[in-house]
């Protein structure tokens, strides 16, 4: 006997098929008006390319950095490359180009700073005073005699060295650094259009040299352009891939066009939801739209298949989606409750955009449900579908397959103990990569320039630390100068490292000119009022925008030291400023200081985010395993279901060790949005296995009745879903290309493992033979009916 909750849940079921029937056009028209109404919020969606995005107000690095810049020069730059096609830079046309380069740098908007070769302020004494000068004037009218003069000063300037001018003189840098404005990402805009013109200038100019931007301000400006791409472009193949699929696999023209109808209804309240809320779209959520689509597909999948095999057994359309309905209503909302709770756990992340990701995606998701269960039966009803033949192939393939799974379950399940321990030994060989200049392939302009100066010039990473003297015109105390010029030295000697800038070697170089140039006064001089009078006689002599303020304080009371790091991964950085902190606390403990810089914070906020998405994938995980108990009222399948729920991760990012070895912060956010995911295949096939077994049914027709019913549909969200996914392998963005091939990966692990390991627990585990569950609840698809 049904106890009456149950019958009356049934009974609201019923009316609820009977409303949506009834009263089709009213349905249409109020999901519509819904739609339409959060789709209009779509209006105040912003778009943001600033790295600084990924970072909390309050994030400790972030401040960090803005302190520098508050201290110091602003740290908005854009670095450029100049090299010949052949030969040196000591040239009359190249240094000639640096000179012009300059001057044109000078015009670029907001620009506070230019340096380059050209400028470099080169400081001499005559008799008794100290001349500076830049190095290169008039390069035109140069003779051999000072090219050679300046080629040698160049390249014995360790000042200059790997930063303006590489060790063989075969490449030069040119820096400019600006001060954005208020509204920073049209001024970023309006600086790099300035940029990429006066380049296309030079090199028109001078064919025979070739121009190489990059920088932090290139960064945000090819991530805007990446993005732009990633909409215009690859969300509309990835839609058409899904409808393919889809199509091919339901093999129904009406139904892949509601489908359709559905999947756009989905997508625009997901945006317009983002837009009522407030949120930003960044190059690391880009994707939540594309993400949207190909997960809320599977809703409607599931719905539409079961209509069409309605249909093919020769039901009227209201009849097989009354069936549709009963069959998915409970299952699908399960589904999508625990995709959702996969997203949500997105919250847990460091990173702003991430939670944005998964607020959007999840918002998505929960749309996708209602309009699975509202709009899509209620258009189905009204289009002209027509009974055909259809699935007998399938039907077959899968008894048979059902039939294989049962007949070598043992060997299947020792198989997949063996091939799960082996893969997951490769999860330790996976080393976090994530690096500012590797964002994009080469596709971009800005990552093949990266390449060239990171393999000519310079590193592009950098750790910055503000050592304070502890007072007021302290920089110029020698005690001081000396633990400076120590820790400078330190870092020298250590092999990550490509060029230290300290200010210790300003003062190192002009007591030599005072001493008439003789290496061996290149020392700090030893005299406090000595090297204060330097110092005051070096900034008098320097040219309008040369100024040391991007060394020194205001108040002359701390100074700036820049480490420049060959491409280090995100652990490899923080562990060379740990050892850095180390050599501090042990030589100059009055010295002590955090670094900063871009790349130190987009390290830290790197593990930072895998520590804490660690801990939020564990509670969704938590979370969506006692759901599951409750659903399924019996420890034992929900103990069995947790199994190939949680294995697909694990074996995917072990194959991944073994096969790059190297994952950036996308990983971090890959088992949360994989879990929600694979998840929904084990709740179809356990729902249709349970309700075999309360029928009365053995373990293993349960098994042959769970294939029957959602095998072919399982199979069918699966390919959409993998192939979904991996249509982001095709995006420029590194983030997104990782994403998209590890989603998809655990989505076809997730499909072996709910056909072969799934089935194989059941058979092996679930052996009482009860008809009942506990209390003697009788249930549908294992939920209360």
């Amino acid at each position: 006997m049904i106890p009456s909750a149950n019958r009356r849940t049934g009974v609201n079921i019923e009316r609820y098929i009977a409303f949506v029937l009834g009263r089709r056009w009213h349905v249409i028209g109020l999901t519509v008006l819904a739609m339409l109404m959060l789709a209009s919020g779509a209006r105040f969606v912003e778009i943001s390319t600033e790295y600084r995005q990924l970072f909390d107000k309050d994030d400790p690095q972030l401040i960090a950095l803005e302190a520098l810049e508050d201290t110091f020069t602003a740290a908005d730059a854009a670095l450029i490359a100049i090299a010949p096609l052949e030969g040196s830079v000591f040239t009359r046309e190249t240094l000639g180009a640096i000179e012009e380069l300059t001057e044109t740098a000078w015009l670029t908007p907001y620009s506070v700073r230019v340096d380059s070769l050209a400028n470099y302020a080169h400081s001499w004494v005559s008799g008794d005073t100290l001349t500076v000068g830049p190095l290169v004037d008039e390069a035109a009218h140069l003779d051999d005699a000072a090219l050679a003069e300046i080629e040698k000063t160049a390249l014995s300037e360790s000042e200059i060295v790997d930063r303006l001018i590489s060790p063989d003189g075969r490449t030069a840098g040119l820096t400019v650094t600006v001060a954005l404005p208020e509204n920073r990402e049209a001024a970023n805009v309006e600086v790099t259009d300035f940029l990429r013109a006066a380049l296309d200038d030079a090199r028109k100019k001078h064919p025979d040299l070739t121009f190489h931007l990059t920088g932090d301000l290139e960064l945000n400006r090819t991530m805007r352009d990446a993005l732009q791409g990633e909409f215009n472009i690859l969300a509309p193949f990835a839609l058409a891939v899904i409808l393919a699929v889809a199509a091919l696999l339901l093999r129904s023209v009406w139904g892949t066009a509601a489908l359709l109808l559905v999947l756009v209804s989905v997508v625009i309240s997901a945006v317009g939801f983002a837009g009522w809320t407030g949120m930003r779209l960044t190059g690391a959520n880009s994707t939540a739209p594309m993400i949207v689509m190909t997960v809320s597909v599977a809703h409607s999948v599931h719905v539409v298949g079961t209509i069409l095999s309605g249909l093919s057994r020769g039901l009227d359309r209201n009849a097989a989606i009354g069936i549709s309905l009963r069959s998915n209503i409970w299952p699908v909302f399960l589904t999508s409750l625990t995709t959702a709770i996969g997203f949500l756990s997105l919250n847990f992340s460091e990173s702003p955009p991430f939670r944005i990701l998964g607020n959007i995606v999840a918002f998505g998701v929960l749309c996708a449900f209602v309009y699975s269960v509202t709009l899509l039966p209620a258009l189905m009803s009204i289009l002209p579908m027509r009974s055909q033949a259809r699935r007998t192939v399938s039907v077959e393939f899968f008894d048979r397959f059902a039939g294989f799974v049962i007949t070598f379950r043992r060997a299947l399940l020792w198989t997949f103990g063996i091939l799960v321990v082996v893969l997951v030994i490769g999860i330790p060989r996976i080393e976090l990569t994530d690096n500012w200049t590797e964002q994009f392939d080469n596709s971009y302009e800005f990552r093949r320039a990266a390449d060239f100066v990171a393999e000519n010039l310079t590193g592009l990473e950098s750790l910055e630390y503000s050592l304070s003297a502890g007072r007021e015109g302290g920089i110029t105390d020698p005690q001081y100068l000396r633990k400076v010029d120590a820790f400078a030295e330190w870092f020298r000697k250590q092999p990550e490292v490509s060029h230290v800038q300290a200010f210790p070697d300003v003062l190192k170089r002009l007591n030599r000119n005072m001493h008439g140039d003789d290496p061996a006064f290149n020392r700090l001089p030893e005299d406090p009022a000595l090297s204060a009078q330097y110092l005051l006689l070096y900034e008098f002599s320097l040219p309008n925008g040369r100024d040391l303020n991007n060394q020194i304080d205001v108040g002359k009371s701390t100074t700036r030291m820049s480490v420049v790091v060959h491409r280090l991964s995100s652990k490899r950085l923080i562990s060379l400023d740990e050892r850095a902190q180390d050599w501090l606390e042990e030589n100059a403990g009055d010295l002590m200081t955090d670094a900063t810089g871009i790349a130190v914070a987009f390290a830290h906020v790197t593990r930072r985010n895998i520590e804490s998405m660690l801990r939020g994938t564990i509670t969704a995980m938590a979370v969506v395993s006692l759901l599951l108990l409750f659903v399924f009222r019996n420890w034992r399948l929900g103990l069995i279901s947790l199994i190939p729920n949680f294995l697909p991760a694990a074996v995917t990012f072990g194959l991944w060790g073994y096969l790059i070895g190297s994952v950036g912060i996308a990983a971090s956010i890959v088992t949360a949005i994989a879990f929600g995911i694979v998840v929904d295949d084990t709740i179809h096939f356990l729902t249709k296995y349970a309700r075999a077994r309360k029928e009365g049914l053995s373990p293993p027709d349960s098994v042959r009745s769970a294939f029957r019913a959602v095998g072919y549909a399982l199979w069918t969200t699966s390919a959409i879903f993998a192939l979904g996914f991996m249509v982001f392998t095709l995006s420029g963005l590194e983030s997104n290309t990782t994403l998209g091939l590890l989603v998809g990966i655990m989505i076809v692990i997730a499909l072996v493992a709910d056909f072969m390991l799934l089935p194989t627990l059941l058979l092996v585990l679930d052996r009482d033979g009860r008809k009942k569950h506990a209390h003697g609840t009788d249930t549908t698809d294992g939920i209360p009916n």
